[in-house]
């Protein structure tokens, strides 16, 4: 549980994060606040949605970006920047960099999903790609940094970006004045740090939840004082940070109540959900909140609750999955496995089931080599999606009444 904010106790305060949003007043988008009908009666609260999906680039990391490089001398921007992100920051600086007329280079991790990669250089940024997690890029770029005498521009850990990315609580406030309840996604800590002093500086009684990926628990571990591994490859990788901001840790235990972990399957839920309700693409980071809200709906039942979807930069072939995957996990999308004799007309015999219960096939794969079946039995997979879980139920008994063995294949 946080303790109380004093302005006094923390590095920034409200009059920092207030003229940096004048600074960057007109190059950043203030981005739309919207109650969301369709999450409220699903969570038996008021939501109010932050789309910062809809930035330039995508994600609110513009706003912290921008601060920090208009508050650069102008030698300073002439010998150039360099910066770490797994995307969201790397294309906030390289965007705004190139606005400035100033030169930068970009180290991304490997793994950085190649739309990120591509992205960052169509703003005009060298990219370097190095290593295997963030920790390991921002070394690398605090090396070239020292190297090529460029100034290093912090995703988080930097009180020009935290006063930057705290501008979103002042809009948040400005449209939605009755939030009692911020929910925001932590990697390093920058945009709570940010949101949390803003907040509890004009609402001292507000609640601000932090939520982090499950793998990488970094920031709820320094904060709960627990020892907690990061590993694994997680779709949030926006948040996947091993090791925390020592100054969003210190303006962390100041001003967040409470941190929340959020496994992949309710993450990827979330993604899924947002492009059925709100019709957004966002990517795993920018939906931990929303993962947050759907896994805990008593937590948050009754509150008025402000929603930061920070960014919506996710891979088209990764959004395709997750989409595919959760119609399967609700039953619309199944993958049965029938066993039929080898003979003509049995495989028409069973898709004549399916014309009958208007259950759509996607795709058929027809086994007769690679089984334990006997000779003259074969063995088909029929991937196919209907209108809910009941019809593909009623399908699978008329299957079985007509002699066919039928089982469904377990999604985890």
């Amino acid at each position: 549980m946080a303790t109380p904010a004093h302005s006094s106790a923390l590095p920034i305060g409200l009059a920092d994060i207030e003229a940096a949003a004048r600074r960057i007043e007109g190059a950043v988008i203030r981005t739309p606040t919207v109650m969301s009908g369709s999450l409220s009666q699903r969570l038996g609260a008021k939501v109010w949605v932050k789309f910062e999906t809809m930035q330039h680039t995508g994600a609110y990391k513009e706003r912290g970006a921008l601060n920090k490089l208009l508050l650069l001398d102008e030698a300073t921007r002439a010998r150039g920047v360099i910066a770490a992100s797994a995307g969201n920051h790397s294309q906030a600086v390289a965007y705004h960099a190139r606005r400035l007329g100033v030169p930068v280079v970009i180290v991304m991790p490997r793994p950085t999903p190649i739309v990120k990669v591509s992205q960052t250089e169509g703003h005009g940024a060298e990219v370097v790609l190095h290593g295997e997690m963030f920790d390991e890029a921002n070394a690398e770029a605090l090396r070239l940094a020292d190297e090529r005498g460029l100034a290093f521009i912090h995703p988080f850990d930097d009180l020009d970006v935290i006063a930057g990315q705290g501008t979103v609580a002042l809009e948040l406030l400005a449209d939605a004045p009755d939030l009692d309840t911020l929910v925001v996604p932590i990697g390093g800590g920058g945009l709570i740090a940010g949101i949390g002093t803003a907040a509890k500086s004009l609402k001292p009684g507000i609640e601000v939840i932090g939520v982090q990926a499950e793998l990488y628990p970094s920031m709820f571990a320094k904060f709960t004082r627990q020892n907690l591994p990061c590993a694994g490859d997680t779709i949030a990788e926006g948040i996947a940070v091993k090791a925390p901001g020592l100054l969003t840790s210190g303006i962390i235990n100041h001003i967040v109540d409470d941190i929340l972990l959020m496994p992949e399957r309710d993450i990827e839920s979330a993604i899924s959900l947002l492009v059925q309700a709100e019709k957004t693409v966002v990517e795993g980071a920018g939906a931990a909140g929303l993962a947050a809200l759907l896994s805990r709906p008593e937590r948050f039942a009754g509150r008025t609750i402000g929603l930061v979807l920070t960014g919506g930069n996710i891979d088209p072939h990764l959004l395709a999955n997750v989409l595919l995957r959760d119609l399967a996990r609700s039953g619309r999308m199944t993958r049965l496995r029938i066993q039929l004799q080898d003979r003509p007309g049995a495989l028409h015999a069973v898709i004549k089931l399916f014309s009958e219960h208007q259950v759509n096939i996607v795709e058929v794969s027809h086994q007769r080599i690679f089984t334990t079946l006997p000779a003259k039995d074969a063995a088909i997979d029929v991937e196919c999606e209907a209108r809910d879980a009941e019809q593909i139920v009623r399908l699978i008994g008329s299957l079985r009444a007509e002699g066919f063995d039928v089982h469904p294949v377990p999604v985890d």
